[in-house]
């Protein structure tokens, strides 16, 4: 992991966001609702324009920052399909959208994850993970089904603080499943013939995997 003062000497390099997209994240911060961090949004910003989708999925929706720092920043011809369980969040993620004027590019599914993307069809140029960590491995079969040849596979907050290098016995009891699952993660991502993955450093770790051609025998 980056020590503090390395991620801060970054960071200070961050062009920042539309003034709204720093409201609604100062907004999550004194309400304690987690969002990507300032890394991953710089990264995000960047992948967008190098990858310029016209289809996102998006696991995870919270109170909608991601969704609509992706929407900002991808272009307008990008819709964006993001699914969140908690009712809590639902509501506002829905009013911050129409607040912002992004609720003709954004469709929130509401429910499990699990449920719904095995209910989904067709496919996203660009799927983001980042919804509850031991469901990563989970959701993986049906995302498989989603991503097409050359689609990207963003999975956010892999590391989890550094706990995921640690010996099970190391972490607390309670989080003894959720490190064992996102060890499997990381294995199958990076073990998938179908997939070229890249483990990287980047907030509390990340993932990138393209989707390759199968091959041929």
């Amino acid at each position: 992991m980056i020590d503090e003062r390395m991620k801060t000497f970054i960071n200070s390099f961050d062009r920042g966001n539309p003034p709204y997209l720093n409201e609604l994240e100062a907004y999550a911060k004194a309400t304690d609702v987690p969002i990507i961090r300032t890394e991953m949004q710089s990264f995000l910003r960047f992948l967008l324009q190098m990858q310029k989708p016209k289809q996102i999925l998006e696991v995870g929706t919270a109170i909608g920052f991601s969704a609509l720092l992706m929407s900002e920043y991808a272009g307008d011809d990008c819709h964006i399909t993001t699914i969140e369980k908690y009712e809590k969040r639902i509501p506002i993620a829905k009013a911050n959208f129409e607040k912002y004027g992004k609720a003709d590019r954004i469709t929130l599914l509401e429910g499990d994850a699990t449920e719904i993307l095995k209910e989904l069809w067709g496919t996203y140029d660009l799927i983001f993970m980042d919804a509850a960590k031991g469901q990563y491995i989970n959701f993986l079969p049906d995302i498989m089904k989603l991503l097409p040849v050359g689609g990207i596979l963003l999975s956010d907050n892999v590391l989890q603080d550094g706990d995921v290098i640690e010996s099970r016995f190391a972490v607390t009891r309670r989080n003894r499943t959720i490190h064992a699952r996102m060890r499997d993660y990381l294995y199958e991502l990076t073990h998938h013939p179908e997939l070229e993955t890249v483990i990287l450093p980047v907030g509390d770790g990340i993932t990138v995997s393209v989707r390759k051609e199968p091959n041929r025998i």
